[in-house]
């Protein structure tokens, strides 16, 4: 089930909702076979066979457009939905094989931005994904809490050390795109980066420590597959 606020659409949106639709028609002719008689039995299951051809064949045109570099998926959040945790945007790409992670963010400056990052790694650290290297580019906090900033990278850096995870941290003064690449091909464009959770009510209010419970700003999340993801 969708949580709150949950909007979804795909570049090929007809082949998906086909997929859905021979799917349930599958389902609904296996419970209907169960108590017919032979004659029908035989007719249910050829239209369950020609059903499951067609589902095959519908599959693989999606996975093609994954491999082409075609693939698009969409999740629009709205203004104050919940639902939305790091685990629940990125744990369906960070599949066994993905050892390498870029993230271009230009605001992983302030305390609660440097949280989220932390946050955003320990979910990796959990796995199932055998991450080695984090790429960071962000920007310099140019105010009076780049020192802030700067202790708490290094400390993340030192912490994912003793998890054999090497973080590699870089700075830029033009960067503007936000986005977060797989080694496996999955690309993550957040229009607000990690920084969609809305403040929370207060340090003893529900959705501090658990962001699924915690509402969001009003962003776009943008999907993508492609044949090579490269470090820009």
């Amino acid at each position: 089930e969708a949580p709150q606020g949950y909007r979804h659409t795909f570049h090929d949106l007809q082949a998906v909702e086909s997929l859905v639709c021979y799917q349930e028609g599958i389902d609904l002719l296996l419970q209907v076979v169960k108590g017919t008689d032979e004659p029908k039995k035989q007719r249910y299951r050829q239209k369950i066979s020609e059903y499951m051809t067609r589902a095959e064949d519908i599959k693989k045109h999606i996975e093609k457009e994954k491999q082409d570099g075609k693939y698009h998926k969409q999740i629009r959040i709205e203004e104050n939905a919940t639902g939305f945790g790091y685990e629940k945007i990125f744990q369906e790409y960070l599949t066994e094989i993905v050892s390498e992670v870029w993230v271009e963010d230009p605001y992983i400056r302030q305390v609660h931005q440097l949280y989220n990052f932390l946050r955003f790694c320990e979910m990796l650290v959990k796995g199932p994904c055998k991450v080695k290297t984090i790429h960071l580019l962000t920007s310099y906090d140019e105010g009076i809490g780049k020192s802030q900033q700067m202790t708490a990278l290094e400390e993340i850096k030192q912490s994912l050390s003793n998890y054999g995870v090497t973080l590699n941290i870089d700075f830029s003064s033009s960067i503007h795109d936000r986005e977060i690449r797989f080694n496996n091909g999955w690309m993550i464009k957040i229009g607000r980066g990690l920084d969609y959770f809305k403040k929370p009510q207060g340090r003893f209010s529900i959705g501090y420590c658990d962001f699924d419970l915690r509402p969001c700003h009003e962003t776009t999340v943008d999907v993508f597959h492609t044949k090579h993801t490269k470090k820009m």
